[in-house]
């Protein structure tokens, strides 16, 4: 009650009513008043600073710019010398979260730091012997990665960033202050480019080995861990960044780390061997098998200890989310090595999985009662009841399907004997509306579940899809996130591909047709309503960056759309054209010369397998797509002209005698293309190649439309592709064709052109244009052999490559 409150602390209360009503700016000097004043109570400054500090995080923008430069100077310099007078070690701790607010809102957005001196404070203030002083700001350190964003502008400020971080570490005066130090640490490196890190890796890793031997003394010696586990952390986090640049520590390392994961099995030292587990995998993953493989038995040994003790295990047992994790990675690491362990593992991932949160229907009332902290979580439906899920066990149930997915990708029909009781618990979870991540991983599980269980036959196969089917057509539907809908589409649509023709019946098409129209139809709805709130009075550039980041997600859903059509076609062909009329009238809407880029960009790609997958029987619809398609070619926007020229392309190799006028109207547009100046340009170089496969297939499929002895030459000063490999593929199949046809134009008088042919194959070897399984490899390897046999012709062709082109044919050779 009121009489309860001290009288000043009753007068700063009521004061906080009137602060509502002072100006933005002033509210900082008001609390900073509050802070600076000792007559305060100290529970009103505490309050305050509390106050203050949620101003920074909710109201930076409006508050702080609009205070004068000689002010903003008063407030920064004041928080610091707070930190320094300050006493009471709570309201320290208070203060210390202002800075960091205030520090995280003074980076702009390329990352430079605009308040310098709150570093060189934080590392005097670390290199001081004030072990009072560390606690407090070592902990913002950890907690808002000052170091991350302030020490990665110049070479000294890294140095000097580990180096104060790792004497701190050092640091015999307070294990707290240690220990923070190591989890800023691990901040700092989880977070820091691999190519920063280097430089600097072999004295933290020698500093942290030597605090390691320490701490291993102390906890033998006294039972002391806190350290040790955050050290243990840091090890696996710098592991996790350098990779193979690891591999010279590893012998350093793994023999303490095995040695806590035998001996450290107290009740009190579970969390410590939880992350020397997590550590040990993932140093693994990072030094890689060949180096790992030393060690690989007696870890799984270790592992599968802990594992066969899992029945003793208290549920809340934090080894256990260590462990599952654990597993994933050695099964990554060892490959289908790993299926001899599915017996053990399988049983606690999937009693993990299958975990069934505690769920509440309560009204309003008892919902007040049960305080977060009890870890519920509720939503309000109507005014008078919420809906509760209690959230403990939620990340591990997600982590455990995360798990799940790793071993279907990995071990693929080497899962196949637990195929079945996965897809029973996964199923279900597709209509798990409490954690966005646990949906994320099952419908991810979906296709790689189906490429599991094809060993098994079609009939078994084919009963596994019908129990999936129904259950993503209907969370297609209904689900309300557009993260998760875009990867159920996404694994929907795959699914069709791994099932092809006859694995959707008439109720589903029909079901999948209504929800696709729907989608469209809500797609250019959105787009009209922020159309209209660009009109609003209101609208300013933060609702632009919000329309913008909606817009982003609605287009993710439309290329899901497009992805969910693409398997259909693919796997359909014709037969599925009288069910797409009814889409046809709103995909035709998404090519109008108006509608934005990608809106015209993903209309286009569905017509592109219309006429790939469907023709000639596509010609039916060209007088809604020929005519914006060829007006594309030369668009503005690269992502278009991409569409159009894989168009023109599949035109000319699928799409009959209809298309054949296409051809010679089609050539002159893609060569604008090509030949303009910026056509290489890293934006623009995937339409540029498409453009040039286009011409290829026209060449190849319609060579009685255009004057193929003409484009020839201009066409082979074009290639190879680089970047977009599949359609690498195409050019160098056809340009196999001429070269085994002896095609004069290719070869050029007296095989003057060989040289240049044997550039662009050690080129298209260089960029890993084409893959080495393709049969194509095999082919140009042919080519090449043939100019081998012709001695002096071939020492002429090699003499006119660089070192890097003389390798790559070599190293072609050798592959095929």
């Amino acid at each position: 009650s009121m009489e309860a409150i001290p009288w000043e602390l009753n007068f700063f209360l009521f004061s906080t009513e009137t602060y509502e009503t002072i100006p933005g700016p002033s509210k900082i000097t008001y609390l900073l008043q509050a802070i600076r004043n000792n007559a305060t109570p100290e529970e009103a400054r505490q309050m305050a600073a509390v106050l203050l500090r949620r101003l920074l995080s909710s109201a930076f923008e409006e508050v702080y710019p609009a205070l004068s430069p000689e002010d903003q100077t008063l407030v920064k310099s004041e928080l610091l010398l707070f930190i320094q007078l300050e006493m009471q070690s709570t309201m320290r701790k208070k203060i210390c979260d202002i800075v960091a607010e205030l520090a995280r809102n003074l980076i702009d957005e390329d990352g430079n730091n605009q308040w310098p001196e709150v570093l060189k404070f934080l590392f005097d203030s670390v290199n001081s012997q004030n072990v009072g002083l560390h606690t407090p700001l070592v902990m913002p350190l950890d907690k808002w990665q000052l170091t991350l964003h302030l020490g990665f502008k110049r070479n000294f400020m890294r140095r000097q960033v580990i180096g104060a971080l790792l004497q701190t570490m050092e640091d015999q005066g307070s294990q707290r202050v240690q220990a923070h130090a190591a989890a800023a640490l691990i901040n700092f490196t989880e977070d820091c480019p691999k190519s920063l890190l280097i430089p600097y890796l072999d004295n933290l890793v020698k500093h942290l080995h030597s605090i390691m031997v320490i701490k291993l003394q102390e906890l033998i010696q006294k039972g002391t861990k806190l350290v040790l586990e955050q050290v243990v952390t840091s090890i696996a986090s710098v592991a996790d960044t350098v990779e193979e640049k690891f591999v010279p520590y590893y012998d350093l390392f793994m023999p303490s780390l095995k040695h806590i994961v035998e001996n450290a099995v107290q009740k009190e030292l579970r969390l410590l061997r939880g992350k020397t587990i997590e550590c040990i995998s993932l140093i693994g993953l990072a030094v890689g098998k060949e180096k790992f493989m030393q060690d690989a038995s007696d870890v799984m040994q270790l592992l599968l200890k802990t594992q066969t003790d899992f029945s003793d295990l208290e549920d809340d047992d934090p080894q256990i989310s260590y462990m599952i994790s654990a597993w994933a990675r050695m099964c990554k690491i060892l490959g289908k090595e790993f299926q001899q362990y599915l017996p053990v593992v399988m049983g606690p991932l999937m009693k993990t999985a299958s975990i069934k949160p505690e769920v509440a229907l309560l009204d309003t009332q008892d919902m007040e009662n049960m305080s977060d902290d009890d870890g519920w979580e509720f939503v309000s439906i109507g005014d008078q009841q919420s809906f509760g899920i209690k959230t403990a066990g939620l990340e591990e149930k997600a982590t455990a399907c995360q798990m799940l997915v790793c071993y279907a990708k990995e071990l693929k029909e080497g899962f196949v004997e637990y195929t079945e009781q996965v897809v029973k618990l996964m199923v279900p979870l597709l209509k798990f509306y409490f954690h966005d991540d646990i949906l994320l991983r099952n419908s991810t599980s979906m296709p790689l579940l189906l490429e599991c269980a094809r060993v098994r036959g079609p009939d078994y196969l084919t009963q596994m899809w019908h129990f999936m089917c129904d259950a993503l057509i209907k969370a297609i539907g209904t689900e309300p996130e557009s993260d998760v809908l875009s990867e159920i589409m996404h694994s929907f649509a795959k699914c069709v591909e791994v099932m092809g023709d006859g694995c959707l019946n008439n109720e589903h098409f029909e079901e999948l047709g209504g929800i696709l129209k729907e989608k469209l139809e809500e797609h250019f709805k959105n787009q009209e309503l922020r159309q209209v709130k660009r009109q609003d009075e209101d609208y300013d550039e933060q609702v632009e960056e919000s329309l913008q980041d909606e817009d982003d997600s609605d287009v993710y859903i439309l290329t899901k759309v497009s992805d969910i059509l693409h398997a259909i076609f693919s796997s359909y062909k014709e037969k599925v054209l009288p069910w797409f009329e009814r889409l046809l009238p709103l995909i035709v809407n998404l090519i109008c010369p108006h509608r934005p880029w990608p809106d015209r960009q993903w209309g286009l790609c569905i017509f592109d397998d219309v006429v790939e997958h469907c023709s000639p029987a596509s010609f039916k619809y060209a007088e809604y797509f020929l005519r914006p398609m060829l007006e594309s070619v030369c668009d503005s926007s690269p992502e278009v002209r991409q569409a159009a020229a894989y168009g023109v392309g599949v035109m000319a190799q699928f799409g009959g005698d209809s298309y054949r006028p296409v051809c010679p109207e089609a050539l002159p547009l893609l060569v604008r293309v090509i030949q303009s100046p910026d056509a290489k340009a890293k934006e623009n170089v995937n339409a540029t190649e498409n453009c040039i496969s286009a011409i290829g297939k026209i060449m190849k499929f319609k060579p009685d439309c255009i004057n193929v002895e003409e484009v020839l030459p201009h066409w082979l000063s074009w290639l190879p592709l680089h970047e977009d490999k599949e359609e690498a593929v195409h050019t160098f199949n056809y340009l196999c064709d001429l070269l085994e046809s002896n095609n004069p134009v290719v070869l050029g008088p007296n095989n003057s052109n060989l040289p240049r042919i044997l550039g662009i194959i050690a080129d298209g070897e260089i960029h890993e244009a084409i893959k080495h399984e393709d049969p194509c490899t095999k082919r140009l390897a042919n080519v090449v052999r043939q100019v081998q046999t012709s001695g002096g012709l071939w020492t002429e062709c090699i003499s006119q490559l660089n070192a890097d082109q003389q390798a790559a044919i070599q190293e072609l050779l050798n592959s095929a």
